[in-house]
């Protein structure tokens, strides 16, 4: 495996713990702030980062961001986005120990699934490490990244329509998939950065408005679901449409064999899913009043 690859794969293990900050930061500061209107995004943007914890967990996540792009220029996507499915786990480690939230032998089980996963995952990487793989088409890239996000309507109006307990995760999910078909757009847009202003351009419109739309629904997932749950869901959401899109937009290669495919496949979904089946201290949404994060 190349030395960059490896380099992307190290950011990718740096972006899952920043991230996992970030998102409990804004929890915090989301969970004070006034409830976000759809009708006003501007103002309830304003109220959100008048919050010192909201405006803390977004420095942090832009910190995280800058990371992952440096992942995913340097690494396959689907690797990448395994690696932080995997990070998910120390979610339940930061909770416990810097926001004070207690730890069942539901999450500790989770990270055991996780680590499961991954070591799967070293043993059949094939050739899927030999370099970026950032090569894709137009059209294939515009069908995958618009269905994500035309999926994520259907998710945010029925949010609207059902109680706290199903609109936190809808919301979630929402979220994830839209950041989920950003991610996938700054992959494609290193691939093109050689290219010029008249490609890359139209790509960095797409990932900035993807990015501040999932931005503000992932506000009011937090402010209505339970911190821990929440964010399982919307990485669970992020990293299965990000995996797959290594595989359906920027062919990467499977390992070669029958029993080295479905070992892979195994791997990816065991991570996914245990990091799913990990909702982490529930309860997080009264995190307000306590004291405050170490």
């Amino acid at each position: 495996m190349p030395l960059s690859v490896q380099l992307g794969l190290l950011l990718a293990l740096a972006t899952a713990f920043v991230s996992i900050l970030g998102f409990l930061f804004k929890h915090r500061g989301a969970a004070e702030a006034p409830p976000v209107e759809w009708r006003h995004p501007v103002r309830s943007t304003v109220a959100l980062f008048s919050n010192r914890w909201w405006t803390i967990g977004i420095i942090v996540a832009t910190s995280s961001w800058f990371l992952h792009v440096g992942a995913l220029a340097l690494a396959p996507i689907s690797l990448v986005q395994s690696i932080i499915a995997g990070g998910l786990v120390l979610l339940t480690v930061v909770a416990d120990r810097l926001f004070g939230l207690s730890v069942s032998r539901r999450e500790w089980f989770g990270v055991a699934l996780t680590a499961a996963g991954l070591a799967i995952l070293a043993a059949t990487l094939g050739d899927t490490g030999d370099s970026k793989h950032s090569d894709y088409t137009a059209l294939t890239l515009v069908l995958y990244v618009g269905g994500l996000t035309l999926t994520t309507v259907p998710l945010m109006v029925l949010a609207g329509r059902t109680g706290p307990s199903l609109a936190g995760p809808l919301l979630a999910a929402a979220a994830g998939l839209q950041w989920g078909a950003s991610d996938i757009t700054i992959k494609a847009a290193t691939g093109d950065l050689g290219a010029g202003a008249l490609v890359v351009a139209p790509l960095v419109i797409v990932i900035t408005v993807l990015s501040l739309v999932g931005l503000v629904t992932s506000a009011r997932s937090l402010q209505v679901g339970d911190a821990v749950p929440v964010i399982a869901v919307t990485s669970a959401a992020a990293n299965l449409c990000t995996i797959a899109s290594g595989l359906v937009v920027f062919g990467e290669p499977l390992p070669s064999g029958a029993g080295g495919v479905t070992l892979r496949l195994a791997a990816f979904t065991l991570v996914v899913v245990a990091a799913t089946l990990t909702p982490g201290p529930v309860g997080a949404a009264g995190a307000v009043g306590r004291p405050d994060p170490a």
